[in-house]
């Protein structure tokens, strides 16, 4: 990478810098050759690499993967100004130059991303010379394995070749390195989870909030769903579905954590941990989500705090009505994941919008909470396994995992019939069974449907913006250049460009 991914930047402080003129490592002196010397480095260290995943899943993943879709939308304010890296991903319009773009959020995921694989390459190149406990060095290992192939496998999805770093970066020459094809990096991915799936203790035996040999079955289940290798995803998956150590939630409600209850439960796979509070752990991604303006007194019914205060800006992540009709009647989950408020300062004439609801947590400080983000949970499995036995040519015995989730939403079973029906069926039930999870634009970017599915999506808004939260003032509409760029894939940030000569 460059010098400004941080990750690199103090691994190459870490194992560079004195030798040419002293032998000797200054005990006093943190560093790799001081630091990593038993057990309880090793497992602070692997903390350390879970931590960006706090800042991606708030501040990012959002918007690439949901408000990047024909899910959710921004609610334009005209008193705000420009947000155009907002505005730019949730339009499909992002400028790109020789290939690259300035968007500070494609830059910023590119970089956490790095960060997750550069704190992983540090343990995994030194824990096998330290010695300690099997059993716990295994656990930190395949935390590690998963940790290192989950943040490739967001790069490949966003970009499609990367440059592969499987080592820390020693000098700035090492830092910059050729891109990888999108298959070998695929292929490295799925060779770090199959090493930590036997390393990886099962749910009920891990500490909560870890990864599981689980959550990596998922993890390499999505990534071989990704590249249509059907069977090796059945076969991975199938342990999951058969291990007992997950159930849906009976209510829909509750398959999502609370601000300081029901996390880590018994649908959850994986989740990324915060905490409310001071110590730098909480979120607020909640309040990221929310239209505005929107006043104390509205907003505190919502989040339930003794210190509301008014929101300005501009909303971003909102339902669009798109996502809303796709919901069946009497589907359960509509009411669970959509809510609605009034918004008072609105320059529309209907001044109700829709928020997401699923995600909105009682919780007691003004914009800190501690609900954590669930990545995986049992019902996507359901609907992996669903998915993966229909493409082998069975839709019936695919109808059984669909219906498990249907029947849990109050709907009969499916009526689908036959492979392409049943593909059809699978697709919609995931868009609303996943909505606001960041699924959606994978979703639609895997299966080919682009084109289909996001350019009628753009004329609708253009058509109609005020059917998608604009106000009726003059000017107030889509930019000239918005739906202009439905790429498959982001444009690789600029600013490591300029560090790099491969892109």
């Amino acid at each position: 990478m460059k010098k400004h991914i941080l990750g690199f930047a103090v691994a190459c402080i870490l194992l560079t810098g004195c030798e040419d003129f002293l032998t000797v490592v200054p005990e006093t002196q943190l560093s790799s050759a001081t630091f990593f010397k038993n057990q309880k480095d090793f497992e602070q260290a692997v903390n350390a690499a879970y931590v960006p995943l706090r800042t991606i899943t708030n501040d990012r993943a959002w918007l690439l993967g949901e408000m990047h879709s024909d899910n959710t939308y921004y609610a334009r304010n005209v008193l705000f100004g420009a947000t155009d890296n907002q505005e730019d991903i949730a339009d499909f319009s992002i400028p790109e130059s020789n290939g690259t773009s300035a968007n500070t959020h494609v830059l910023n995921q590119w970089r956490q991303d790095y960060l997750i694989i550069s704190r992983t390459n540090q343990i995994l190149t030194l824990i096998d010379d330290v010695e300690f406990d099997q059993a716990a060095k295994d656990n930190v290992k395949g935390q590690a394995l998963f940790l290192r192939a989950y943040a490739y496998f967001e790069l490949v999805r966003y970009f499609g070749s990367v440059p592969l770093h499987l080592t820390p970066v020693a000098t700035r020459e090492e830092a910059a390195l050729d891109l990888s094809p999108e298959a070998e990096v695929y292929a490295q991915i799925e060779q770090d989870l199959q090493a930590a799936i036997p390393l990886l203790p099962k749910k009920s035996a891990q500490d909560p909030g870890r990864v599981t040999e689980g959550a990596a079955r998922t993890l390499l289940a999505n990534v071989f769903i990704n590249q249509k290798k059907w069977s090796e995803a059945e076969q991975v998956l199938t342990p999951v579905v058969t291990s007992g150590e997950y159930m849906l939630m009976a209510d829909y409600a509750m398959a999502f954590p609370g601000n300081a209850s029901n996390k880590n439960n018994s649908e959850s796979v994986f989740e990324v941990q915060f905490l409310e509070g001071a110590a730098g752990l909480n979120g607020n991604f909640i309040y990221q989500f929310m239209p505005r303006p929107i006043s104390a007194a509205e907003l505190q019914p919502i989040m339930g705090t003794s210190n509301p205060q008014n929101i300005d800006g501009e909303g971003n992540n909102i339902p669009t009505p798109d996502i809303i009709a796709a919901y069946e009647d009497g589907d359960l989950r509509e009411d669970a994941s959509v809510g609605y408020v009034f918004l008072s300062g609105s320059f529309r004439d209907d001044k109700t919008y829709p928020y997401i609801k699923k995600h909105a947590k009682q919780h007691s400080q003004h914009n800190n909470t501690g609900t954590n983000w669930v990545v995986y949970r049992y019902a996507e499995v359901l609907l992996f396994m669903a998915e993966i036995l229909n493409e082998q040519g069975k839709p019936g015995e695919a109808a059984a995992y669909l219906n498990q989730v249907r029947d849990r939403a109050g709907l009969d079973a499916t009526t689908a019939s036959g492979q392409a029906e049943m593909r059809e069926a699978i697709f919609k039930e995931r868009r609303v069974e996943l909505a606001f999870e960041n699924k959606r634009w994978f979703d639609i970017q895997r299966t080919d449907r682009i084109e289909e599915i996001i350019r009628p999506y753009g004329q609708r808004i253009i058509a109609n913006p005020l059917d998608y939260y604009y106000p009726p003032i003059e000017g107030a509409v889509p930019r000239s250049n918005a739906f202009t760029n439905l790429s498959k894939f982001y444009a690789y940030p600029a600013a490591e460009s300029d560090l790099s000569p491969y892109f």
